[in-house]
């Protein structure tokens, strides 16, 4: 990755599930000031003025077929299927298959160097497998359009960062998914994306897999000493600043936080429950070792409140600028 000029990013952010918060939050960036870069929401525009008369914000924004139609703020329109009949808070396939739709869409569009990063609000798992999809989230669709080898997840806010050797897998398979190469890997990714977010050399600290971090063997199958430690060895030797491996109950200390700049965790809940529970409406989630800057909020499809303007657009906004810094400092 190379610095670049870029003033002021023309950004895609795509909608999301329609019957979930995603209309919602995308308004609400809409009617934001927009500092330095250019927002081009990717959605069924028919859908976003019909929750804007809902929840009393005015759709002032032009709508476009194209993103190079655009020459300011605007709403990319996205017809995909007939939408009339939605139900807000239900998990539906057409509403799937809208949502992997508007990706697809903002991805073509990158592609074509006409937006500089994506945005992407919340979808619904269960809702695009109905679809007939088998993403089991964003970051595998991404992956599977820009990624040149390795990738991950991060979850990342200013006062604590997470990325992932495993995501969206059952617990009984994550051993199955554990290799010293894919936590080197995730170490590396880690490392290089807070030398560009942060512009500093980072302080990497490396979770256990096993209560105790296995305890020196007394629990689990020692992967700690034949997986996780090796990995680290490896990266130390790369020259990377890594600690671990740590049980993962002393890992998000207040103490530890300040120390270390990201935790490598190697299961999903292991991370994403300290995220949500120190900044749920902070932190961002960003694919690491795509050729393209993609970002996301770091919550679901919030069924529960969709279309009746509770939802907090917090994440949101925090995920857009991010994707902006990056995008002015990546290409």
């Amino acid at each position: 990755m190379t610095a670049g000029p870029r003033r002021h990013p023309r950004l895609a952010i795509t909608m999301g599930d329609p019957a979930g918060v995603g209309p919602e939050l995308c308004l609400r960036l809409l009617h934001q000031s927009h500092d330095g870069y250019t927002p081009l929401v990717f959605g069924d525009a028919t859908i976003l003025e019909k929750v804007a008369g809902l929840i009393d914000i005015p759709m002032s924004t032009p709508v476009v077929s194209a993103a190079t139609s655009a020459a300011g703020p605007a709403i990319v329109h996205c017809p995909t299927a007939d939408l009339r009949g939605i139900v807000p808070g239900r998990v539906q396939a057409s509403c799937g298959e809208a949502a992997v739709q508007y990706c697809l869409r903002a991805i073509s569009e990158t592609k074509r160097a006409a937006v500089d990063g994506i945005i992407t609000c919340p979808i619904n798992k269960e809702a695009i497998y109905s679809a007939g999809y088998p993403y089991p989230g964003h970051t595998e669709l991404f992956a599977e359009q820009f990624a040149d080898s390795k990738t991950c997840m991060m979850q990342y806010a200013s006062d604590i960062a997470c990325s992932f050797v495993t995501t969206h897998i059952g617990y009984a398979e994550v051993c199955q998914h554990l290799t010293g190469e894919r936590i080197a890997d995730v170490i590396e990714l880690t490392n290089d994306a807070l030398n560009v977010i942060r512009g500093t050399v980072p302080k990497l600290l490396v979770c256990g897999l096993n209560p105790h971090a296995g305890e020196n063997g007394r629990f689990g199958n020692r992967e700690e000493e034949l997986l996780i430690l090796p990995a680290i060895e490896k990266a130390r030797k790369r020259g990377f600043d890594v600690t671990g491996p740590v049980p993962a109950d002393t890992a998000f200390t207040p103490q530890s936080r300040k120390k270390f700049d990201a935790v490598i965790c190697m299961y999903h809940d292991q991370g994403h429950i300290p995220i949500k529970m120190i900044a749920f409406d902070r932190a961002v989630n960003v694919t690491l070792g795509l050729s393209a800057i993609r970002t996301s909020v770091d919550h679901g499809t919030a069924f529960d409140i969709a279309w009746t303007g509770k939802a907090d657009p917090g994440s949101l906004f925090q995920a857009v600028r991010l994707a902006a810094n990056l995008s002015k400092t990546v290409k």
